[in-house]
């Protein structure tokens, strides 16, 4: 399959505080299985997203260093939970919770990955928005990629430091 980038609508999608969206990937982060919901919210079929790397539902508006901490945990077998902006394929938006772990064997590989994502408080969403434009701002500001990476990293972890809190702390404090 081949996927079209979708300019953002501006238009927000909502799913109820019961609902939590699910899905599995391998360790490239190809998508492996979503849930009815995920489909619902994502607005794509089950056919569309399997085989397909999981930044299928990536916002533009979501800093990479977000994205580079959440690896970087996981690839360390630990949790993670985030705050995350989602675009659906009609380019419309989600804002989740996400809780993200790693899937072991039972020789204790990491052999994928497991997302449940919940609706966020709106308080936390907020607060979220305001930090994820300043990264964004200063990712796009360094210029390329990579610098942009490592400046906008650099200044989360500025953030959590001030905080002196881990990301986890943090997540759940804002």
């Amino acid at each position: 399959m081949t996927t079209t980038i979708t300019q953002p609508t501006g238009v927000e999608r909502h799913f109820d505080e019961h609902e939590i969206i699910v899905s599995k990937t391998d360790t490239k982060g190809i998508i492996t299985y979503a849930n009815r919901v995920f489909l619902r919210v994502a607005g794509y079929t089950e056919d569309e997203v399997l085989g397909q790397p999981h930044n299928l539902i990536r916002h533009p508006a979501m800093p990479r260093c977000v994205f580079k901490l959440l690896w970087d945990t996981l690839k360390a077998g630990e949790e993670i939970f985030a705050y995350v902006i989602n675009q659906a394929k009609s380019g419309d938006h989600y804002w989740v919770l996400a809780h993200v772990t790693p899937t072991f064997d039972d020789r204790g590989k990491i052999v994928g990955y497991h997302s449940s994502r919940r609706v966020p408080n709106r308080k936390s969403v907020d607060t979220a928005m305001g930090l994820y434009a300043q990264l964004l701002k200063a990712e796009k500001d360094a210029g390329d990629g990579a610098a942009g990476m490592r400046v906008s990293f650099d200044m989360m972890l500025k953030v959590l430091a001030d905080a002196k809190m881990e990301y986890a702390e943090f997540a759940f404090s804002i």
